[in-house]
């Protein structure tokens, strides 16, 4: 039997910032491009700024210029076109009428496009489904951002260790040590190893107990300091993603039972996660032994408190993608890369959070990180 071709496919986006064009042109621009994928070929249709790039980049089958399609659209119709119109002017000449696009694709384009006969259909979930298994190349690109990501998070210990204790605060060569102080070294060091981080949390006391606190100010002895770390390789665009919870000093003895805790919980989900396994059986199992534990999770002095977001989230292009390991169902399969990062949030105690990066198997994971997990330091 003939194998059928691929769906038309429209896309209008800038693939620095849209993952799902970058992937499926693998060519980074800042501005918005038209991409079209017809009777199974790609086309890029580009302005004169980056055409000739896109030709010798693009990884597509043809780069067509917008000037000389609107060139040949004055002369057939006697007008300049508008952006829609050149849009539909190619659609047209390749006997196309109806395309999918993606979720962000532009209201205005597509009801434009619509006034001119042309159908869209709207894609829901994943426009590439390929995208969640991740080729050899993939891989080794996601190994590199988080090998740089280990070196960057090893530094800021070595002067969370080197850091003097005085009257509860830390100090580093003479000045209070600050959560900026932290991030300034974590993203020098990825700048250094052509990563970019933004964004990164490095949150201590009660400032952990809100799971997405980037953290300020200074830092404190005896008290959790969370670190989430998630660069992109500015070369290959793939994310690492990785956390430790840390104390300089000493840890109280609810801080150490949740340490356990959640290390327990990050063990279950690598004894559980393979291929065919849903994510949400993982979730509901570290969520079962944290309630065991006493570890509950509700919302207790008009703040949510306990294990209270997924345990884990595709990695790629994104820095979230599909499959996800949460409440709700997704089915896990080889080749796909997740993270695994539970976490017990409690006001008075403080946080913590664990995250490695895995690549699932037909039998169980690998864990791609290799930075070690201590409480104290």
């Amino acid at each position: 039997m003939k194998k059928s071709a691929p769906e038309n496919l429209l896309m209008v986006a800038a693939s620095e910032s849209d993952a799902n064009l970058y992937y499926a042109t693998r060519f980074v621009a800042p501005d918005p491009f038209i991409f079209m994928r017809l009777h199974g070929k790609a086309y890029l249709l580009m302005n004169d700024l980056e055409v000739d790039r896109a030709r010798k980049q693009a990884s597509v089958d043809t780069v067509v210029s917008l000037s000389q399609l609107s060139h040949e659209f004055k002369k057939q119709h006697g007008r300049r076109a508008r952006y829609p119109e050149i849009i539909t002017f190619f659609l047209k000449r390749n006997r196309v009428h109806k395309l999918r696009v993606p979720e962000n694709f532009p209201l205005w384009l597509a009801d434009d496009l619509r006034r001119q006969k042309i159908e869209l259909a709207c894609s829901s979930g994943q426009l590439f489904p390929e995208r969640m298994v991740k080729t050899p190349a993939e891989l080794a690109a996601i190994r590199k951002a988080i090998a740089h990501t280990e070196k960057a998070i090893s530094k800021s210990f070595e002067v969370l260790r080197r850091s003097v204790i005085r009257r509860g605060r830390l100090y580093y060569e003479g000045n209070v040590l600050t959560s900026e102080r932290i991030k300034k070294i974590l993203h020098l060091s990825l700048m250094e190893d052509g990563c970019i981080g933004s964004h990164s949390i490095v949150a201590c006391g009660e400032q952990c107990v809100d799971p997405h606190d980037e953290g300020s100010g200074p830092l404190y002895a005896n008290q959790s300091i969370i670190f989430d770390i998630f660069p992109k390789d500015a070369g290959s665009r793939y994310y690492a993603d990785i956390s430790r919870t840390v104390v300089r000093g000493t840890a109280s003895p609810k801080l150490k039972a949740m340490y356990q805790a959640v290390l327990d919980g990050q063990k279950i989900g690598f004894t559980k996660i393979r291929d065919g396994v849903d994510g949400a059986h993982i979730h509901a199992a570290i969520q079962k032994m944290f309630e065991d534990r006493g570890f509950r999770t509700g919302q207790f002095g008009g703040r949510m408190q306990g294990f209270f977001h997924g345990t884990g989230h595709g990695l790629g292009l994104d820095i979230h993608e599909e499959p996800r390991i949460s409440l709700g169902s997704s089915i896990l399969r080889t080749g796909q890369v997740v993270t695994v990062e539970p976490g017990l949030y409690y006001s008075g105690i403080g946080g913590v959070r664990i995250e490695d990066d895995v690549l699932v198997t037909k039998t169980g994971c690998v864990n791609l990180v290799r930075l070690p997990k201590r409480l104290e330091i």
